[in-house]
């Protein structure tokens, strides 16, 4: 049972009672309409507010003492969603009074069938309290389910005023305000599923929603049918919508899996890459344990690969370890790029990419609009002028050849295993053919764009970068690229200039985007046709 104090108890327990007997006005409401009974609900808005600010109040006091991570955190945060969606139910039902009061012949409404759909509501709001308080999921879920049955009603309705409107003798008005009354009862159905998230978020200490929480279901079912009993503990929430979470043994402690779910066709992305990559290079992609797909989203239980994120190498391993990683790394790289090269060229874009990243980029920084610009009373042209001729010089140049690339090659997820001395790749939903330049690139700005302030951690984070330069290039020599310098310049100002948009600290962020123009300007000054002469002053950008 949930261990909470028994004033918040008292509260949502009289918040409960509270909005069913509002919704039981209600449903008296339609069953004979009276000027009284809505005034009744009307005036009643103020004490479920109270009782969700109470309830709030004291949700805020727990959590001071609280860590993020700790499962009462998410369960006092639970039960301010419920308040917050229990008085929103009682907002709606007066809004939908509101509408009916606009109506003139009431019975445009069909008002008979508003209490079956108003008895709903309450079937939902009536449960609450026990789902939440004896941890029931599965009451939690026909809570859930309520919400279905609420839809399939208003889409009944919907259907009756819509066909109404072909009559001539109709009026337009009436059923406009009709069809609104019937979208406030489908938004408390809204309302109840949400509650019913929240109760569900709470019992499992994992925050869900109806799809997550069954593909959740469905996948640990193969992890516990093996004999482990295990929790879900979240590890992030990725900037395409994904959450990753770790499935733990309760008893070992031991990771079994990771699950990541999230929109289908990013899953779908990610589950074809790592497949991918098995046929490609096997060993470096983590295996799929199992795959579920439900309505628009999807979810797959992954393979948990030992070791540490090149971040956290990066940023708080010894320097050994850190030559260690970057050592593996660049082999790793030689062998794949030259195991998957092929003779079809391939363009970067990086310019073209850059172009329609600036409108994000500058909402989050609008110091970056463009600007008259000058140096010494010289008008200097804007970024958006040199991202323009940067785009068309760039269309003339090509890699001589593609390689298989990761595709979102940053820091967090590249993973070295110290024991067996092994690099592996995760989030892979980017993975194609192409020029191996877009991954050099993000790999030396995710490290650059790294938040650390501390004089030797940026100084090894300059040297890593460096370093994974001189072996990128010495691969592009090797193998005849000679224009991998003057591409890996548009590159890297691309990743500098669009990794803003991730940065709130602002001087950090002007010196990347100070640094993607410094780019552009040296590769445009590189005379057409010479770019195999360009050669990129590294110790001038990787330096603070």
């Amino acid at each position: 049972m949930t261990n909470l104090p028994k004033t918040i108890r008292e509260n949502l327990h009289f918040l409960c009672a509270e909005i069913d007997g509002q919704l039981i006005q209600l449903e008296a409401f339609f069953k004979e309409p009276t000027a009284a009974r809505a005034c009744r609900i009307m005036d009643r808005a103020g004490y479920a507010h109270n009782l969700k600010t109470r309830i709030h109040t004291a949700c805020l006091s727990q959590l001071s003492g609280t860590k993020k991570n700790e499962r009462r955190h998410l369960t006092l945060r639970s039960l301010e969603f419920i308040a917050t969606d229990l008085q929103r139910i009682s907002n709606l039902a007066r809004q939908s009074l509101r509408h009916v009061e606009k109506i003139e012949a009431f019975e445009t409404l069909v008002p008979g069938r508003y209490p079956a759909l108003i008895g709903r509501v309450r079937q939902g709001v009536s449960r609450i309290e026990d789902a939440f308080f004896r941890n029931d999921s599965d009451l939690a879920i026909e809570i859930g389910r309520h919400r279905d049955k609420i839809e399939a009603d208003y889409r009944k309705l919907f259907k009756i005023y819509t066909k109404a409107m072909r009559d001539p003798d109709a009026k337009p008005a009436d059923l406009a305000h009709s069809l609104l009354v019937a979208s406030e009862f489908q938004r408390m159905g809204d309302s109840i599923q949400s509650i019913s998230e929240a109760v569900i978020s709470s019992n499992i200490g994992q925050a869900v929603n109806f799809e997550r929480y069954f593909a959740l279901q469905s996948l640990m079912s193969d992890l516990e049918g093996n004999g482990g009993d295990m929790k879900v503990e979240s590890i992030a929430e990725t900037r395409s919508g994904s959450n990753i979470s770790a499935i733990r043994d309760k008893k070992t402690e031991v990771v079994a899996a990771v699950f990541k779910d999230g929109e289908k066709s990013k899953v779908k992305e990610e589950r074809e890459g790592v497949e991918s990559w098995h046929s490609i290079y096997p060993g470096l992609a983590p295996k799929i344990l199992s795959y579920q797909k439900r309505n628009q989203s999807a979810a797959l239980l992954i393979e948990h690969l030992p070791g540490l994120t090149f971040e956290q190498i990066v940023l708080n391993e010894s320097d050994a370890l850190c030559g260690s990683a970057l050592t593996c790394l660049a082999k790793t790289l030689r062998d794949v790029w030259k195991q998957t090269k092929t003779r079809e060229p391939a363009e970067l874009g990086s310019m073209q990419q850059l172009g329609k990243r600036l409108g994000e980029v500058r909402r989050v920084h609008p110091e970056f609009r463009n600007a008259h610009v000058s140096f010494s009373g010289v008008a200097m042209p804007s970024i958006d002028k040199l991202i323009e001729k940067a785009t068309a010089r760039e269309a003339q140049i090509s890699a001589p050849f593609s390689v298989y690339i990761h595709g979102d090659f940053n820091v967090d997820n590249i993973i070295f295993d110290p024991g067996e001395n092994r690099i592996h790749f995760i989030d892979l939903h980017r993975s194609r053919y192409m020029d191996y330049v877009q991954d050099v690139s993000v790999f030396m700005v995710s490290n650059y764009r790294l938040h650390v302030l501390e004089t030797e951690t940026r100084q090894r984070i300059m040297l890593v970068s460096q370093e994974f330069y001189k072996a990128a290039r010495a691969f592009a020599r090797k193998h005849g690229d000679e224009t991998f310098e003057f591409r890996l310049a548009l590159g890297l100002a691309r990743s500098f200039a669009t990794s803003t948009r991730f940065i709130f600290d602002k001087l950090h962020a002007r010196r990347m985007w100070m640094r993607a123009r410094y780019l552009i300007e040296q590769a445009l000054a590189c005379p057409p046709g010479k770019e195999a002469r360009f050669r990129l002053q590294m110790r001038e950008i990787f330096v603070d």
